[in-house]
């Protein structure tokens, strides 16, 4: 078996077992602001259990192509948002689950401004920008409970572009 993975873009049909693509295409739901700026709305299905929605900032070190991918984690008590801070493009890292394990890993490339959500208990890789200052606001689960699984692979894979 491979240990490759090649990256490819991010679209809300190939991330749609994942999660939501949060990006601003097309026409806004709706003008606000005196008709100066658009909303689009209600992007991202957001799921909680015992706990309530909170924003964090996250700083992540670049990396860089190829990289090893050893570790994925997941949250099992809520969904997990990462909006970027910067319009610099990001790795996002996905796998199913089979049978409480990770399955074969995907691999997508972010255009800048788009963030991603995971559902609950979605398999994902580290926060992995490639190219900018690595800032992002995360809307997350926060409250009692454990809600963070990691699975560590054996052997790595290698994404590349």
């Amino acid at each position: 078996m491979s240990r490759e993975i090649r990256i490819q873009p991010l679209t809300a049909q190939a991330f749609a077992p994942f999660g939501d693509v949060l990006s601003v295409a097309g026409d806004p739901d709706k003008m606000i602001n005196a008709g100066l700026c658009g909303r689009y709305h209600d992007r991202a299905q957001m799921a909680f259990d015992g706990g309530r929605a909170g924003i964090s900032l996250f700083q992540a070190q670049l990396r860089a192509l190829p990289h090893s991918l050893d570790l994925v984690e997941r949250h099992p008590e809520g969904s997990q948002a990462f909006l970027p801070m910067s319009m610099d493009a990001f790795l996002v890292i996905v796998a199913p689950d089979q049978g409480g394990v990770p399955g074969l890993p995907q691999a997508f490339l972010t255009q800048p401004g788009q963030g991603v959500n995971y559902h609950r208990g979605t398999w994902h890789g580290v926060l992995t920008p490639l190219s900018g200052p690595g800032l992002f606001a995360v809307v997350d689960r926060i409250g009692p409970g454990a809600n963070l699984e990691e699975h560590y692979f054996e052997t790595p894979y290698q994404v590349v572009a």
